[in-house]
């Protein structure tokens, strides 16, 4: 292969790992709806700002045209934010859930 391929092809790469770490990022965006909830523990509402905060900062563990770190940090956040409002009752889009045995008289 020649230079230009190798070119193309980092490129290629570079771009896809933005668009998921853009992608992500939009989606930890999305999920504060559920920050407000005071169900979700401290923890789980830290880790979710710290990825934003990590994502957008310059200082990375890996140069930043590898979005990787980035993407694995988002990852683990939203993980963790869906986990404790799971646990806290919340759905996907900010409501509490009912269970089923609390409606029974």
């Amino acid at each position: 292969m020649d230079t230009t391929a190798w070119i193309v092809i980092g490129a290629v790469f570079v771009l896809l790992t933005v668009g998921v770490a853009g992608v992500l990022l939009v989606r930890v965006l999305r999920a504060r709806k559920l920050l407000a909830d005071a169900g979700i523990p401290l923890r789980d509402k830290a880790l979710l700002w710290a990825a934003v905060i990590y994502t957008v900062s310059p200082v990375d563990l890996l140069p930043d045209p590898v979005y990787l770190d980035d993407i694995g940090f988002l990852l683990l956040a939203l993980r963790s934010l869906h986990g404790a409002a799971r646990a806290a009752g919340v759905g996907r889009h900010g409501e509490r859930q009912v269970e089923a045995r609390n409606l029974v008289p």
